[in-house]
């Protein structure tokens, strides 16, 4: 996913976002030591997508405290 449709997200869907992502590098870790994973670049993938989500949600959160002042 990119930014620009990250940022289109509300708050409850990136979270939903960022534990599923979790969830799927956990998978993928799981199939690196029964040796059953075939991509490796999912695993960087998979790790870009939760930081973007992480990032996007913070700069929502500071927005959200900004506008209320």
């Amino acid at each position: 996913m990119k930014a620009k449709e990250l940022r289109e997200q509300s708050e409850k869907q990136l979270q939903t976002l960022i534990r599923e992502s979790k969830e799927m590098l956990n998978k993928f870790r799981f199939s690196i030591t029964n040796r059953q994973l075939k991509d490796y670049s999912n695993i960087k993938k998979t790790r870009k997508i939760i930081a973007r989500a992480k990032s996007i949600l913070t700069e929502k959160k500071k927005n959200s405290t900004i506008n209320e002042k």
